[in-house]
């Protein structure tokens, strides 16, 4: 199956919520119940309906309201079927994304340090393992660092998914500092000549302050030996978490350089919405989205493909 594919039939549950809502709402009102095909006159009562459809999907009331007037300018007074809403509404989505969907950038020097960080349990782990799988198929060499030291459990995850991937998983005995075994895996992948250097971060946010300055120890020793790192910083962000992903990335945009994210646990959740909330505000990069445990299921992060999903339409 592909990628949109997976991503259409296990974002069920947030594009059934827009298929069946967008339904009722046409449904509600049209002239003749029993046609083949309802249609609805797009008037201010529909719209209304339609913007608090949007932040039942955790889309944001802003967001909601920015896309449901932009369908008003272009389809004000016009009578639209449950399929040209839907339409309309995908090509908005599609139209705020465009923008931010980036695939992580690749740099010519060696090693390019990315520094991974989130909350704990928002899939970072996996994350990382899927990607440093993703680098390795397309020819390059990459070191995975578990600076997560205070979790064992988050170690051993890394180090299975780093077997999976082919792929060396750097550790410290549990409750080292963090920031010795970066200094440590960087220096290694230089020796080395890695292309890519992935770090696992902690992701306590009990105390922000301590978060803060275990990141910012971490950066610091990096750039001893290398001045410009880390070269990417990916926040990565649990889907099922609706609109506290908005918080998160104001929360990790204060304690570190967040220059990308990744959304993970699409397949799980009736919130897609917040995706377009998270572009609409921040204007972030999305670097790519998760539909599953496999170790395919991440991808790049499609606009298109997307918002066609979201709201429950075939390719």
């Amino acid at each position: 199956m592909s990628f949109f594919g997976k991503l259409r039939d296990r974002l069920l549950r947030s594009s059934s919520r827009l298929d069946e809502g967008i339904g009722a709402i046409v449904d509600e009102a049209a002239p003749d119940p029993g046609a083949a095909q309802s249609r609805r006159l797009v008037d201010d009562a529909m719209l209304e309906e339609l913007e608090d459809l949007l932040i039942a999907s955790d889309m944001g009331v802003e967001t909601a309201a920015r896309v449901t007037a932009n369908i008003a300018e272009g389809c004000l007074g016009r009578r639209l079927s449950g399929r040209e809403v839907k339409e309309a509404l995908a090509t908005e989505i599609a139209r705020i994304m465009a923008g931010v969907a980036r695939p992580l950038p690749l740099y010519p020097q060696k090693p390019q340090v990315v520094l991974v960080v989130g909350v704990n349990g928002s899939g970072k782990t996996t994350t990382i393992g899927k990607l440093a799988s993703q680098f390795r198929a397309a020819g390059k060499t990459v070191v995975i660092a578990a600076c997560d030291t205070f979790r064992a459990a988050a170690v051993e995850q890394l180090q299975v998914w780093g077997t999976r991937a082919g792929v060396p998983v750097l550790t410290a005995a549990e409750g080292t500092d963090p920031a010795s075994l970066a200094y440590d895996a960087l220096a290694r992948a230089q020796r080395e000549g890695a292309d890519l250097l992935m770090i696992d971060t902690a992701g306590r946010l009990q105390n922000r302050a301590d978060l803060m300055e275990e990141l910012a120890k971490i950066v610091r020793v990096l750039r001893k030996i290398d001045p410009t790192a880390p070269h990417n910083t990916l926040l990565v962000l649990d889907a099922t978490t609706g609109q506290n992903a908005l918080a998160q990335v104001e929360i990790f945009r204060k304690v570190a350089d967040v220059s990308g994210l990744v959304m993970t646990k699409l397949d799980g959740t009736a919130r897609g919405g917040v995706l377009v909330a998270l572009a609409d505000r921040f204007g972030l990069p999305i670097h790519a989205i998760g539909v599953g445990e496999q170790i395919d299921d991440l991808a790049p992060f499609d606009p298109d493909d997307f918002a066609r999903a979201l709201v429950g339409l075939e390719n």
